[in-house]
Formats: structure tokens, C-alpha cells, sequence
């Protein structure tokens, strides 16, 4: 009789357990790394005011307008139009319980956006922001934040991070800052920054000449970079915190790259005859250790965010090919043997891939290589040069130059070769993309 009893619970209990799995099973993910992507569709509805007889403050549309723009950069996620929605995109409240998810889920819509205000009358308003799904009705992610006319671009960024991190486990390309090499007047080539997205575009340097090479430190408060001057090499470090820059001669003619590794020591190519890879000392002032060396030149240190590895371009076999020491063995590997010309890696913040670009017959061209495996892929094809790739912090996103439609700027594919998406820069011919980390 136990026995029997035993095995009806067991039954049961199975029985039980079917739905719960099924509805895990039906969580919607998208695996960004994976080698096809699942797309998904996702309209905005309405802003409604959180106070009954609230008025929706002119903010709602600036807010929304940022939040499109951000979400239409990323290739697995389409915005349905309003006029495609069964009903169009009115509901009742921004919580579930005022959403009918059936006329969305009919209008094949996998994700609906809500936007709740209060306004702050003299000081800062709060917004709700919700994501849910359609077939579940299943919260994805919910956020408030209070803002003003000020920080709605702002907000708009870190909403769209968790919505993203919610959905692919990855956030950290909406909390990222690019800085590059802009050409000025007198053909002066100076470093900026920007948010991906183009916004709050900001000179750094002011030198005159060439700075060049910028690369972040992993918590982003520095900005390293090459300056090129009539006279001399040196190597500034901007800090982000006090606006200042700190500028040193280094012992070497020229600098071929700088780079942070992940406990935040620079690194740099240093011409002392050969050209060799350096760690210098905490205070920039001396080197405290060799990298890379050998009779040929050896230029543009990469490091991965764990401190597994480090990229590299040598040319020790004739012409410049991409190398990848293993930091813990120090043993290095020559990672290319396709094309007599590659240079420019950036590895990604997991040491697993490695982008660069190659010289074809079409021109320059941005690969992506698997360590491991050695196998390739071409993600852009031109027409023009297609140069300097640059991982965003999550390994998703490749920043690159190119001079398809006559001078350099920037662009941004992924590690899928998604279609290349022109970034605002502004004027002037534009090279030498690093991302690293927003401070907010």
C-alpha cells in the first residue's frame, strides 16, 4: 500500500512539474554569442500618468525619443509600429494588470514597453519604466528613476542597459564610452569621447600634432594615448575625474600602441631600436617589466578583461601577422596565416576571439578569429578600407574605421558582421575606436 501510495505522488509530482518547466522553457532569452540569433518584436506603448489626473510632462517624448534610438541599435530587436498593433498601442495602466496582452501577442508583438510619470513640480520628476511579455505576461524588467530635462539621456542609457542585461545577460554596451582620433584644423589629430550613440561629444586633447592610440582603463577613469609631435614622442594619461592630463617622455623614440591590463598598468610599444611591448610602473616614469621581444617589431598590445591573454601584431615571419601571448605561461602564438597584412587586433574582454583587420585584394577588411580554434570570419566588407576594430565591453558590438564614403569614420557592425551602422561623429576624419566604461 506505501509502495503504491509512493509511486501515485511521484506521478503526480510529475505531472505537476510539466507546466513549470514548460514555462521556463518559454522565458524569452536571446544569446547575442550564439551563431544565430533570435529576433524579437517589441512595441512602446503610450505614456500614462502615475498620479490619477496626473498630466504627462513634455519629458515623456524627449524620453522615449532616446530609448528608440538606443534600442535601434541593437540587430535582434525590431520596434513595431503603433499602426501595427491591433488596437494600437493604448492600455490602461503601465503594470500588467491594465495590458491586454492578447491584441499585442496577436500583432506577433514578443515585448511591450511601459512609461509611467509624475512630474516633480521644481525638482525631479519620477518615471516607471516596465518591459513585459506579451505570451506571459512575464515583468522582464522594471525601473524608476527620478529625472530631469537633464538626465533623460542618461536614464534613457541605463534603462536600456538593464533591459538588454535582462534579456541577453549583457548590459554593458549602453554603459560604454568610445574615444577616438578626430583630424581637426592644420590636419591636427586630437582624442575625443563620446557615447556610442553620439552623444555628448567631448575634446580632450589640445596639443596640436598627433594623439593617437587612446585606450581606456578597465574602471574608466584614465584615458592613455600616443602623442606624435614635431620633436618627440610622449605618453599622456587623461583622468576623467579632474579633467587633467599627466604627459611623460618615455625611454624610446616611438610609441607603437598603449593599452591598460586589468589591474590597470599601462602598456605600451616602445621603440629602443626594436620596437618591443612594455608594462611601465605605476607612475608612468619607467618601465617595470618587457612583455614582448624579439629581433622584429612588435606593436599594438591588446589585453582581455581576466588577464588570461594579450594580442598583438608582429612581423618576426616576414610581414605583420596577429600573435596572442598566454600572460600565465608566457607562451606566444601566432594566431593569423591568411593575407600577408594584419594587423590592429582587439581581443575580446573574454580572451576568446580576436577582430582585426586584414589587407585583401578589395582593401582592408575586419575579421573576426576564435582563438582556440583558428577559425575565421570575415564580418565587413567595404566598399573602401575597413580598419581599427575595437571590442565593446561585452564583446557583442565591433566599432571600426572606415573610409567607404570618402574620409574615415566611424562605424559599428558586431561580432556577427550585423549591417554596419554610421556613428555621429561630427566633422573631420575620425580613427583609432577604443571603448571602455561609462562613469555615471
Amino acid at each position: 500500500m506505501l509502495r503504491r501510495a509512493i509511486a501515485l505522488f511521484l506521478t503526480i509530482l510529475a505531472f505537476a512539474l510539466i507546466p513549470l518547466q514548460a514555462q521556463a522553457s518559454e522565458t524569452l532569452t536571446i544569446d547575442i554569442f550564439g551563431p544565430g540569433q533570435s529576433r524579437v518584436n517589441m512595441a512602446l506603448t503610450q505614456a500614462l500618468p502615475l498620479a490619477e489626473g496626473g498630466q504627462i510632462p513634455p519629458e515623456a517624448e524627449i524620453f522615449e525619443k532616446y530609448v528608440t534610438e538606443n534600442l535601434d541599435m541593437l540587430p535582434f530587436l525590431r520596434m513595431t509600429p503603433a499602426a501595427d498593433v491591433l488596437g494600437g498601442v493604448n492600455v490602461q495602466k503601465v503594470t500588467s494588470d491594465g495590458i491586454d496582452f492578447r491584441r499585442f501577442s496577436v500583432s506577433k508583438v514578443d515585448l511591450v514597453m511601459t512609461m509611467g510619470w509624475q512630474p516633480g513640480e521644481g525638482r525631479p520628476g519620477r518615471l516607471e519604466v516596465r518591459v513585459y511579455e506579451t505570451f506571459s505576461a512575464r515583468l522582464v524588467v522594471g525601473k524608476a528613476y527620478r529625472v530631469t530635462r537633464d538626465s533623460l539621456a542618461r536614464a534613457a542609457d541605463m534603462f536600456c542597459s538593464h533591459f538588454m542585461e535582462a534579456l541577453t545577460g549583457h548590459g554593458e554596451f549602453f554603459r560604454s564610452v568610445l574615444a577616438f582620433t578626430k583630424q581637426g584644423q592644420g590636419n591636427a589629430r586630437e582624442v575625443w569621447t563620446m557615447t556610442p550613440q553620439g552623444r555628448e561629444l567631448r575634446q580632450i586633447t589640445f596639443f596640436g600634432g598627433s594623439s593617437i592610440s587612446p585606450a581606456w582603463s578597465p574602471d574608466g577613469r584614465y584615458l592613455a594615448f600616443a602623442h606624435h609631435g614635431s620633436s618627440s614622442h610622449t605618453l599622456g594619461v587623461w583622468d576623467k575625474s579632474t579633467n587633467r592630463i599627466f604627459r611623460t617622455k618615455l625611454p624610446g623614440t616611438t610609441i607603437g600602441g598603449t593599452a591598460f591590463d586589468p589591474e590597470g598598468n599601462v602598456a605600451v610599444a616602445l621603440s629602443r631600436g626594436n620596437m618591443e611591448i612594455f608594462r611601465l610602473t605605476r607612475d608612468l616614469t619607467r618601465i617595470k617589466e618587457t612583455l614582448v621581444k624579439s629581433w622584429a617589431i612588435d606593436v599594438s598590445p591588446s589585453f582581455d578583461a581576466v588577464g588570461k591573454r594579450m594580442a598583438f601584431v608582429s612581423d618576426r615571419r616576414g610581414n605583420p601577422q596577429v600573435f596572442v601571448k598566454d600572460l600565465a605561461t608566457g607562451k606566444e602564438n601566432r594566431l593569423t596565416f591568411e593575407g600577408k597584412y594584419n594587423t590592429s587586433p582587439s581581443i575580446s574582454p573574454d580572451g576568446k576571439l580576436v577582430v582585426f583587420s586584414r589587407r585583401t585584394k578589395s582593401g582592408h577588411r575586419i575579421f573576426v578569429m576564435d582563438v582556440d580554434t583558428g577559425r575565421e570570419r570575415q564580418i565587413t566588407f567595404g566598399p573602401g578600407n575597413d580598419e581599427e576594430p575595437a571590442f565593446s565591453p561585452d564583446g557583442y558590438f565591433v566599432a571600426f574605421s572606415s573610409n567607404r564614403t570618402g574620409k574615415y569614420q566611424l562605424y559599428l557592425t558586431t561580432r556577427h558582421g550585423d549591417e554596419p551602422r554610421k556613428l555621429k561623429t561630427g566633422k573631420g576624419a575620425v580613427t583609432h575606436p577604443t571603448f571602455g566604461p561609462r562613469l555615471f
